[in-house]
C-alpha cells in the first residue's frame, strides 16, 4: 500500500532495522542508544543473530524483512542488508512513505538504483545512502578547506586508497561495486563535478566469483585526474586520500581521522637526503580535527531530515552516481576501453 511521506516532527522517530551484519549491528548499537529514536523492529534471517538483538534493544523481531515493511508502525526504515536486497526492500519502504536509509551502495546495478530515486522522487520519500566516509570528520574538515577555505585554488589530482584483507561475508558483489563506491562518491564530491571518462584494470585472485582488486582512473571536466585503488588483498586494512593542487597537498587517514597539509615547496632550495638526492620539501602542518564517529554522525544526519524533512546529505541521486561509476569502471576493465559517461 502506497502511504503520503510527512516529517515525524518532535515526536521520538519511530525506526526499523534490516539486516543484522557487520554494519546492521553497528546500525543497531547507535540506534539503540539515540535520544528521542525508538528501535520498534529489527529483521535478520539469523534466528540467533536476531534473538540477542530483540533481547537487547526491546524491538520487535522479524524473520522476513518485508514482514517488517508491512506490519511494523514506522516513520523510517534503515536497510543494511546484502547489496542484491536492497533494491526491493528499498522500493517496498518507499512505496510505504517510510524515510529510507540504504546502506552503500545504493543497490547492485544502476537500472535499480535509477527505479529508487525516482520512486523516492515521486512519492517525496527521503531516499539518504550510506556512504558513510562522507560524514567522517577529516573528511568533513578537508571539504570545508576545499570548499569554503579555499585551501587549494585549484586541484590537480586526487589518489585513493581503499585496501583489507578479503571480507568473506561478501558473496554477492566484487570488490568495486562494495567498496570502490565510497571512493567515486568521496573523489566526485571533493572535485565538485562528475568525471567524464574511467579506465580501469580489475583482478581476480581469493573471490570465488568476483574481482577482488581494483585500480581505476577517472577524468572530470575541469581536468583534475583521480586515481583508485582498492583491494581485498592486502593483510592491513588501509584507507588513505591525498589530493594535490596548486598551493599544497592534503593527505587523510579515515582510519585514525589525520588531517595534514603540506604547502608547495620552494623550488629554489633544495634539500639533500643522504648527502645526495636533492628534495623540494614542503612544510607538513597537522590540521585539527574533532574525532566522532562516522556512522553516529550520518544516522544524526538522516534522523534530522526525518523530523524536518529537507534534502539528505549524501541523496538517492549520489548513490545511483556511485553504482554508475563502478559499474563503468568494471566496464572498462571488461572491454579493455575507455568508457565515457554521460551526466543525466
Amino acid at each position: 500500500m502506497t502511504s503520503p511521506w510527512s516529517p515525524a516532527g518532535d515526536r521520538p522517530v519511530r525506526i526499523g532495522l534490516i539486516g543484522l551484519g557487520s554494519m546492521g549491528r553497528n546500525h543497531l548499537r547507535i540506534l539503540s542508544s539515540m535520544a528521542g529514536v525508538r528501535l520498534v523492529a529489527v529483521a535478520d534471517p539469523d534466528r540467533d543473530t536476531l534473538d540477542r538483538a530483540t533481547a537487547g534493544s526491546g524491538a520487535q523481531g522479524f524473520a522476513e524483512p518485508m514482514a517488517l515493511l508491512a506490519e511494523a508502525d514506522l516513520d523510517a526504515v534503515v536497510i543494511a542488508s546484502p547489496t542484491t536486497t536492497h533494491g526491493a526492500l528499498a522500493l517496498a519502504a518507499i512505496e510505504r512513505g517510510l524515510a529510507t536509509l540504504v546502506e552503500k551502495p545504493l543497490a547492485a546495478t544502476p537500472e535499480d538504483a535509477a527505479a529508487l530515486v525516482d520512486a523516492a522522487r515521486a512519492r517525496g520519500v527521503p531516499l539518504q545512502v550510506g556512504h558513510v566516509e562522507r560524514f567522517n570528520p577529516a573528511v568533513l574538515e578537508l571539504g570545508r578547506l576545499l570548499h569554503e577555505g579555499g585551501w587549494l585554488s585549484s586541484v590537480y589530482a586526487i589518489t585513493s586508497r581503499r585496501a583489507g584483507p578479503f571480507p568473506a561475508r561478501i558473496r554477492d558483489v566484487g570488490v568495486t561495486v562494495d567498496l570502490a563506491t565510497h571512493d567515486v562518491d568521496i573523489l566526485s564530491w571533493i572535485a565538485g563535478e562528475r568525471p567524464v571518462r574511467v579506465v580501469a584494470e580489475t583482478a581476480q585472485r581469493i573471490h570465488a566469483d568476483h574481482e577482488d582488486l581494483l585500480f581505476g582512473l577517472m577524468s572530470f571536466p575541469s581536468g583534475t585526474v583521480a586515481m583508485l585503488d582498492v583491494d581485498w588483498l592486502t593483510p592491513a586494512k588501509r584507507r588513505q586520500l591525498a589530493v594535490v593542487g596548486e598551493e599544497g597537498m592534503f593527505e587523510l587517514d579515515y582510519l585514525t581521522q589525520r588531517l595534514t597539509f603540506t604547502r608547495a615547496s620552494d623550488m629554489t632550495n633544495p634539500r639533500l637526503i643522504g648527502g645526495y638526492a636533492p628534495t623540494f620539501a614542503g612544510d607538513e602542518v597537522e590540521l585539527p580535527v574533532s574525532n566522532e564517529e562516522p556512522l553516529a554522525v550520518e544516522l544524526d544526519a538522516f534522523l534530522a531530515v526525518v523530523r524536518a524533512g529537507g534534502r539528505p546529505v549524501v541523496d538517492g541521486e549520489d548513490g545511483r552516481w556511485a553504482v554508475v561509476l563502478a559499474h563503468a569502471l568494471l566496464t572498462a576493465a571488461r572491454e579493455q576501453r575507455t568508457v565515457e559517461l554521460v551526466s543525466a
